[in-house]
């Protein structure tokens, strides 16, 4: 119940921080007719519409085992990360054209000192955003929080290249503007396919990390009764993963004593923080 609790504060603040910017940015931005500024504004639209998915899908994925469903919710996380990471594709094409067609027409944006002080207030809201969502992400290990925490980081970078595209726009350089559009949403694009496929490799039940894989590897060959380790499989269960090994024991042991064995191998590797489950088969040798 923490990490969901976690996880829903997480999403809460995305979405108020991003509401707020959204509305600022939107207004600001087609009055003085910056492109960079609109694609800001389309930017926090998009992180109001990750944090609903986030909600939703941390939500779903707290819902403990049943029987269709064994091993839990927790796949929902990155089901609905795929999702996050679509929306972020298709806004960054949008986003492109519209700037693209800024550049090759580029004209003198007004109020600036007023965009200047509306991007100042953005970075101080996603910085405080980033350190707040840092922290939970280290608390759940959560793929839709890592997510939420990387666009904060994300936007504030952004929103200092539009505030460097504003000054310019004031010592007479109209065209940068159009190009900050674009790089807005080159750098959209790109973090919406690292999520993407980060997902999709999860989904496909990609195999735990070699550093863990490693780790377990080493607490098994602590057990001077194993012989041998063979058929080492993992497959994602929501954050974590089950882990499925056969060991090999001298073939004398009774089976009591080998099972046994067994039983505290898997108690102990099932108190690694990656490990869902562990199954351990017992051959003898």
């Amino acid at each position: 119940m923490d990490r969901y609790s976690d996880m829903n504060k997480a999403n809460i603040a995305g979405i108020l921080g991003n509401v707020f910017l959204l509305i600022i940015k939107f207004i600001v931005g087609f009055l003085s007719k910056s492109q960079a500024m609109i694609a800001d504004a389309a930017n926090s639209a998009g992180d109001i519409f990750a944090s609903l998915m986030s909600s939703i899908g941390s939500k779903i994925a707290n819902n403990p085992e049943d029987e269709t469903h064994n091993f839990g919710h927790g796949k929902a996380e990155y089901i609905f990360s795929l999702f996050i990471g679509l929306s972020m594709i298709i806004v960054a094409f949008k986003l492109v054209y519209d700037s693209v067609v800024s550049l090759l027409n580029p004209s003198e944006v007004a109020y600036p000192y007023l965009l200047i002080i509306v991007c100042i207030i953005t970075i101080a809201v996603k910085i405080s955003l980033f350190i707040y969502t840092n922290f939970l992400s280290k608390r759940t290990n959560s793929i839709l929080i890592n997510s939420l925490k990387k666009d904060h980081r994300n936007d504030s970078l952004v929103t200092s290249c539009t505030l460097i595209s504003v000054i310019l726009n004031i010592y007479g350089i109209y065209w940068f503007d159009g190009v900050v559009g674009i790089g807005i949403s080159i750098l959209i694009c790109i973090s919406g396919i690292k999520i993407f496929i980060e997902s999709y490799n999860v989904l496909m039940d990609s195999s735990i990390d070699n550093s863990t894989k490693q780790e377990i590897l080493e607490i098994i060959k602590k057990y001077d009764d194993i012989k041998k380790v063979d058929h080492f499989s993992s497959t994602p269960v929501g954050y974590k993963y089950l882990i499925s090994v056969s060991i090999y024991i001298d073939g004398n042991m009774s089976t009591y004593d080998s099972h046994e064995i067994a039983d505290k191998l898997e108690k102990e590797l099932n108190s690694l923080e990656p490990v869902y489950l562990s199954i351990i088969h017992v051959n003898p040798i």
